[in-house]
């Protein structure tokens, strides 16, 4: 497994022309990413094609398309070439398509992999790369990803497995559906199953007719489970601005459960059954363990292996030994966020290597058996 990390480049010149762009879009950048036009919201007064600019991300989403100047809150996310002029992004009649800014210099040097040795590699954070080997399948196993989308996860399960056996990949959503059998048709895995098909629904409540392999399934029908559950996403990295409500944050806990209570039911006794998410809030995370162990005393907590990340957070009722049993991953503890170039003079590989595993998304992962 390779681990990759960028420092911020600090000493970046700020040029007289500037571009404005979305916080998504500047998402985008940080990740290595170039301007599109779509994604430009206002450019100083004269740039014109060919203009060094400097591009900043307006966090905020308070600049008005087409303006000339912006004054509130930017944050400075690199330079660039201008591909089109100010009026060619926007006097333009049709919509706008292509390279806007070229980015020669992001302060972040993120190269691209795209259709780097695609057939071989699948690129993953930290946090999503552990989960699979936490869960642990062995080739010939039934492997349940529930949430599957885009596919990292499930064609890691598969590639753990050597292949062999059998990996359901579910999501309700078709597209994703297809991007996961994409995925799986370019690394030439063929123990991947996909459906499209909601998670909550997935538990045959009586018999099926003969010869039906998709969902919805009988009880007790797999060696292992990946509830990789939708979450408010609050771990996500980078990300330039997080506009959702307090009440779209906290909608994600009853449907997790619901999802957890097929993924026990689903899980054959003596199967593991891994839990995961990429936010940070304890209701997400520590609380829902509390609740499955309540809910349900055929669970038992276990330790993880690998455990790269830090044990659990306080404040859900759970003992220092269960969140010990437990794998967060903050994003409050990357140093790396205040280190340029410079800074890293001196540091060894085991340093560097440590590091560079805090500075990831924040995520969490819990494991359960089934007690037979």
């Amino acid at each position: 497994m390779m681990r990759l990390f960028f420092l911020c480049r600090k000493d970046l010149q700020k040029f007289t022309h500037q571009v404005i762009v979305g916080a998504q879009c500047g998402s985008a950048v940080l990740r290595g990413a170039h301007v599109y036009a779509p994604g430009i919201i206002a450019t100083s007064k004269f740039m014109k094609a060919g203009d060094v600019v400097s591009v900043y991300s307006d966090i905020e989403g308070k600049c008005k398309r087409g303006a000339k100047e912006f004054l509130g809150t930017k944050v400075f996310i690199g330079n660039g070439i201008a591909e089109l002029s100010r009026g060619e992004i926007f006097n333009s009649s049709g919509p706008l398509k292509g390279m806007g800014i070229k980015m020669i210099e992001p302060i972040y040097l993120s190269p691209s992999f795209d259709n780097v040795l695609s057939s071989y590699v699948f690129l993953q954070n930290l946090p999503s790369s552990v989960v699979s080997h936490v869960l642990n399948p062995q080739p010939g196993q039934r492997i349940l990803d529930m949430c599957a989308a885009p596919g990292g996860k499930t064609t890691h399960l598969a590639t753990l497995m050597r292949d062999e056996g059998e990996v359901i990949a579910m999501d309700k959503i078709a597209d994703k559906v297809k991007r996961i059998k994409q995925n799986a048709a370019l690394l030439k895995l063929n123990c991947i199953k996909t459906f499209c098909y909601d998670g909550t629904k997935a538990l045959a409540m009586d018999k099926r007719e003969g010869g039906q392999d998709g969902p919805p399934f009988l009880p007790e029908s797999f060696d292992g489970v990946l509830l990789d559950a939708p979450c408010s996403g609050t771990g996500q990295r980078p990300n330039m601005a997080y506009s959702w409500s307090l009440k779209e944050v906290t909608s994600y806990q009853p449907l997790q459960r619901k999802l957890f209570r097929v993924a026990v039911q689903l899980l054959k006794p003596g199967g593991t059954l891994v839990y995961s998410t990429c936010t940070v809030t304890i209701s997400e995370n520590e609380e829902q363990v509390a609740w499955a162990l309540e809910t349900f005393p055929c669970l038992q907590l276990q330790s993880q292996e690998p455990h790269v990340g830090g044990s659990g957070m306080m404040g859900a009722g759970l003992s220092p030994e269960q969140l010990k049993r437990l794998q967060r991953f903050d994003p409050s503890d990357a140093v790396l966020q205040e280190m340029d170039f410079n800074s890293l003079q001196g540091f060894g590989h085991k340093d560097l290597i440590r590091l560079a595993n805090k500075d990831c998304i924040g995520f969490f992962i819990a494991k359960f058996v089934k007690a037979q």
